[in-house]
């Protein structure tokens, strides 16, 4: 059985914005309950995802935190 394993690791990188764009990411990620920095890291993995759609599972998505069972 030929089974594809994805291994979830994290990377860093630095983006420069202008700085109304920054200021419009802190009002959503504010909206939202939560960092700015977690906020871009969604958009760009979704947008990633978007772009390769192939190399990434359907239905796939990460566990948030509000998604776990106590």
């Amino acid at each position: 059985m030929n089974k594809t394993f994805f291994i979830e690791m994290t990377k860093r990188t630095t983006i420069v914005l202008p700085d109304v764009v920054y200021e419009d990411l802190q009002i959503w990620a504010d909206e939202e309950g939560r960092a700015t920095a977690n906020l871009v890291a969604f958009l760009v993995e979704q947008a990633v995802r978007a772009k390769f759609p192939s190399k990434y599972p359907p239905g796939y998505r990460r566990l948030e935190a509000s998604d776990r069972q106590t």
